[in-house]
């Protein structure tokens, strides 16, 4: 009996390569060019601009379909055992560092089916502005360990496409509660005037309550989640404004040469954090429908319908590092140039200014003694 061949196993995924047309080495985005660019012989090749426009999608529809034909694209996405992240590798690229932590990792990773971005913004801030930066920052850090250097610098600066989600939807909210409306008495007071308790009279505020409830609207355009756990949410929100009116449709130029991160947040996931998000404005609309002097809400149910999305892709430069067995981070926005960092602290230094204030103000008491 003839035994049946194997079929072989589907290779992994593989980031898309651009070769040079002049020599054939790999071609990278070059920030700010809107061309990818040969490290080796120099040549510029501009990327053709996309006659699609970035358009909002479904939300509902996209539901129904993550189960069944969504539009997907397949990575090989590398988890990083240190931090939890989940990203990309360059071309070839079997071993290098996690850009969120700083660790060693090791392309082991499976393939797996996610959501396609939409749209991008590219990198904007070349590398070298992104250094200068960087060390701007470093040198400026007050009480930093004089050995902080050695564990950092601009060749660890990575830069990596942050996945996201933005939502439009409309916010209608039935709502329950009381309107507070300011009057005045006048009421009497004893005080003291001359030895002698005296009775006065003054205004007092008091607050009448009267029960309320009504409808409002709200309308949310562009509301970004970021869809990585990988990097702190404060961190992330100082990086803000992003110029969210310069999105270009996606296109694999753009991540060439760049690492790209696994979103680890899904659609509907991102979506409640949305909805959380949209809070404050939906409670400001029932206070001002409320009216009077002061408002309470005691209930609210809100619907939301006319939901869309975009999965989008933001640039950032990354410098993670491990110093005394703690990951600390430096983030660029590639797109304009703001910075956030985290830096350990030497509590040595700290202590010797103390001891240098204390002994300055002891030295000032006994001269003017």
């Amino acid at each position: 009996m003839t035994p049946t061949p194997r079929t072989p196993p589907p290779l992994p995924p593989r980031q898309r390569q651009f070769p040079c047309t002049r020599c054939g080495a790999s071609l990278a985005f070059a920030p700010g060019a809107d061309a990818l660019n040969c490290p080796y012989c120099g040549t510029s090749n501009t990327i053709a601009k996309s006659d699609e426009s970035v358009q909002e999608q479904d939300y509902q529809s996209e539901l129904a379909r993550l189960s069944a034909d969504q539009p997907t694209v397949e990575v090989l996405a590398v988890h990083c055992n240190v931090c939890g992240a989940e990203s990309t590798l360059k071309p070839n690229v079997t071993a290098s560092k996690c850009p969120f932590c700083g660790s060693g990792i090791v392309a082991t990773g499976a393939s797996k089916k996610l959501i396609k971005p939409q749209s991008l913004l590219p990198f904007h801030i070349t590398r070298s502005d992104a250094n200068e930066r960087f060390g701007k920052w470093i040198g400026g850090l007050w009480f930093a360990p004089n050995n902080l250097k050695h564990h950092t610098g601009a060749s660890g600066l990575d830069g990596v496409y942050l996945p996201c989600w933005t939502y439009d939807c409309t916010a209608d909210t039935q709502y329950t509660g009381r309107r507070g409306e300011y009057y005045w008495v006048t009421e009497s007071y004893t005080t003291r005037e001359n030895g002698r308790a005296v009775t006065r009279t003054r205004q007092a505020r008091k607050i009448r309550w009267w029960p309320a409830g009504g409808f409002v609207t709200d309308e949310f355009d562009d509301l970004l989640v970021m869809a990585s756990n990988s990097l702190p949410r404060k961190q992330l929100d100082r990086l803000e404004p992003w110029d969210m009116e310069h999105l270009c449709p996606y296109g694999d130029e753009y991540l060439s040469g760049f690492v790209c991160q696994s979103y680890d947040i899904n659609l509907p996931d991102g979506f409640e954090t949305a909805k959380q998000m949209m809070q404050p404005t939906i409670d400001r609309s029932i206070c001002h429908d409320i009216g009077g002097d002061e408002q309470r809400i005691n209930s609210k149910d809100t619907r939301y319908h006319d939901v869309s999305y975009k999965h989008i892709l933001l640039p950032v430069w990354i410098s993670a590092y491990r110093y005394q067995n703690k990951t600390f981070r430096f983030m660029v926005n590639a797109r304009t140039g703001e910075v956030q960092g985290e830096r350990p602290i030497s509590w040595p230094k700290v202590m010797l200014l103390a001891a240098s204030v204390l002994t300055a103000l002891a030295v000032i008491w006994l001269w003017m003694k």
